[in-house]
């Protein structure tokens, strides 16, 4: 069993900054992949930014420049680093984990959060 729980959302002001905190737990062995998605309402969910098992990042065009994702390895936890937020980033995210076993990558995913950019 995984257990995937974000933090770190809220409401913050056209321009300012947030930070999301993701962290697995559980049977987490063989952890390849952790990221970040969001979704408004009437819309399918957004691939925003993730982070593999090598290291390697990867970030959607409306992220690149402004989101950092970053991973504790140690601690199985991914942060989003959001700046020069917009209006537009307002959504609920979610943390999404892929974990390898038993022959096959299994996807978690968190409960999500929200971030409101709002005046």
């Amino acid at each position: 069993q995984v257990q995937v729980v974000e933090s770190g959302g809220g409401l913050v002001q056209p321009g300012g900054s947030l930070r999301l905190s993701c962290q697995a737990s559980g049977n987490v062995f063989g952890l390849n992949l952790m990221g970040w998605y969001r979704q408004t309402p009437g819309n399918q969910r957004e691939w925003v930014a993730d982070v593999l098992k090598s290291g390697t990042k990867n970030y959607a065009d409306s992220a690149k420049g402004r989101f950092t994702i970053s991973a504790d390895r140690a601690k199985n936890t991914v942060y989003l680093q959001m700046n020069s937020l917009k209006p537009e980033d307002t959504a609920v995210y979610y943390c999404k984990t892929i974990i390898f076993s038993a022959g096959n990558n299994h996807a978690y995913w968190g409960q999500g959060t929200q971030v409101t950019v709002s005046s």
